[in-house]
């Protein structure tokens, strides 16, 4: 149905005239007072976690958190966008754990070196996603900055140090070896598609490295409550371990 020209309507232009506004307005009157004047565009990126601290995602400081909002972020994230053949998708959480016990497994780790492996993506749980990994390059540099800035500052807040290029080729090795374990067993990709489509070609391992929760099978994600607590319980145990050796 075609509506009526509501511009040649006599009480709309008079109305129209009463209040000032030209027949044929494209542009804002110079005098007009914008709506941006009462409320700035401000950059405003401060989440607030379940211990009532604050951090600012623009400009992180490390005492911005406890490590119980760390592990209770961190184990509701989900990897793989969510994907998985199971009641759970997969969190970071588990997957850190999944990651420091292959590392552990190919070779001898410090403390420090196994609580860096642990926190080796806990940016994500700060930022409150994990995005998969095709997808980052198209959100550009300043997203690849924020992620940095995040990591620096749970590397100054956890005493990280600096990878190795060795320890770095190792930790890669470990955390490409989880995905691919992970693509297999919890999303349920196929051999040939993990090759052709995700061009993952580590063939995945068939003993998951962690040890099931009773009740759960090998490679099953955990609920949130679960992953937390058992996170945590390895985070703090690292820590005390850490602190101990220096």
């Amino acid at each position: 149905m075609k509506l009526p020209d509501f511009s040649t309507f006599a009480p709309f232009k008079e109305l129209r005239t009463k209040m000032g506004i030209p027949a044929d307005r494209t542009e804002p009157r110079s005098d007009e007072v914008r709506v941006e004047t009462f409320y700035p565009m401000l950059p405003r990126a401060v989440v607030m976690f379940r211990s009532g601290a604050k951090l600012d995602l623009l400009d992180p400081q490390p005492d911005c958190w406890s490590d119980e909002d760390l592990a209770q972020n961190l184990a509701r994230i989900a990897r793989w966008g969510g994907a998985t053949k199971w009641e759970f998708s997969l969190s970071v959480a588990q997957h850190s754990l999944m990651v420091l016990a292959i590392a552990g497994a190919n070779a001898v780790l410090t403390p420090r070196q196994a609580l860096r492996e642990l926190l080796h993506d806990a940016s994500e749980g700060l930022l409150g996603w994990d995005p998969i990994a095709p997808l980052k390059p198209e959100l550009g540099t300043r997203f690849r900055n924020l992620e940095d800035r995040l990591q620096n500052a749970i590397a100054r807040r956890y005493d990280l140090g600096c990878w190795s290029r060795e320890t770095y080729a190792r930790h890669k090795h470990a955390d490409r070896l989880a995905a691919a374990s992970e693509a297999f067993h919890v999303v349920g990709w196929t051999l040939d598609d993990m090759r052709d489509v995700l061009n993952i070609e580590l063939a995945p391992l068939s003993d998951c490295p962690l040890a099931a929760p009773e009740g759960f099978a090998a490679w099953q994600p955990w609920p949130p409550a679960l992953t937390e607590r058992l996170f945590l319980h390895k985070l703090n145990l690292l820590k005390q371990q850490a602190t101990a050796a220096s």
